[in-house]
């Protein structure tokens, strides 16, 4: 089913393209925030199990995909505004659940901590509060080719490195993607990341006291730039959250492989409905039990 297409205009500043995939029986919509670099795009297999039980709303950040041709590029957006246009998204779709991939995750959390009145869980997929020795290396060698503005060096590093286990069709969209972005969006991902790799922390921990929803941190079991590991020094900081790994999996989760993307689907269903849809989405797939460690 194709998704009705809109342009929202947000913090009276942004033109934000969004897609709406609408589910006959929903009766929850969910948000899904992309990682860097990224365009609506990148949800194509995520979306395919959410739509079976949720209505689905993406879009693309101002500076990316589809909300480009829409927006001023003078200077990057700030982390401050994507959790913004996030939460003036919320109220426009009327949205119930959230999930994140990657450094969407930054934005999510932020909104998250201004305890939007209408999200009830969220789902925070490939992040880390630390930035471990392999992220900063990754991040060290993208800011040479960001500053560069060498696309096709940068879409190399991201398939060697966090993109190491998508199958070779996957990577080969990646590249061409990364490597045909405009000017703009690479002085938009070296900003951000240029600010990242000088704070002490790129999560605001303090802020997290203030989330009071049901958490489910999502990793890879070969991830080992967002490691499962790693995110675990959540739970120090937050009321309620829950962790899981997919197993055989990197940075991509659900993109990897058919194996991947059955236990992200029992894991996200089983989380947002409860022990009756994941024992649902279990079915016919035993071997997919252990895939949840709380």
């Amino acid at each position: 089913m194709k998704p009705a297409t809109a342009v929202v205009d947000v913090l009276g500043i942004y033109k934000v393209h969004t897609e709406f995939y609408a589910s006959p029986a929903a009766r929850k919509t969910i948000i899904l925030v992309n990682g860097s670099l990224a365009t609506t795009a990148a949800f194509a297999q995520t979306v395919k199990y959410l739509q079976e039980q949720f209505n689905v709303v993406l879009y693309d950040q101002p500076y990316a995909g589809q909300s480009k041709v829409h927006n001023n590029h003078s200077r990057p957006v700030t982390k401050e505004e994507e959790a913004g246009i996030l939460l003036e998204l919320i109220e426009h779709f009327r949205v119930d659940y959230l999930q994140s991939f990657s450094w969407g995750g930054v934005a999510a959390m932020m909104a998250l901590s201004q305890r939007p009145a209408r999200i009830e869980k969220a789902v925070i997929t490939s992040f880390s509060p630390l930035l471990n020795e392999p992220m900063l290396d990754y991040l060290e060698k993208g800011l040479v080719d960001l500053k560069a503005v060498d696309g096709g060096s940068l879409g190399h590093l991201v398939n060697n490195t966090i993109g190491k286990h998508l199958p070779s069709l996957f990577k080969r969209f990646n590249h061409r993607h990364i490597s045909s972005l405009d000017e703009h969006e690479y002085r938009q991902m070296y900003a951000h990341v240029n600010q990242v790799v000088h704070m002490e922390s790129h999560c605001q921990m303090d802020c997290l006291a203030a989330i009071e929803i049901p958490l489910l941190f999502v990793n890879g079991e070969h991830d080992e730039y967002t490691s499962a590991e790693d995110v675990r020094l959540f739970a120090e900081h937050l009321r309620d959250c829950q962790f899981a790994i997919i197993d055989n999996a990197g940075h991509f989760l659900d993109m990897e492989h058919k194996g991947a993307w059955l236990q992200s689907r029992a894991v996200l269903l089983g989380f947002l409905q409860g022990p009756a849809m994941r024992e649902k989405a279990y079915r016919g797939h035993p071997e997919l039990r252990h895939a949840i460690a709380v």
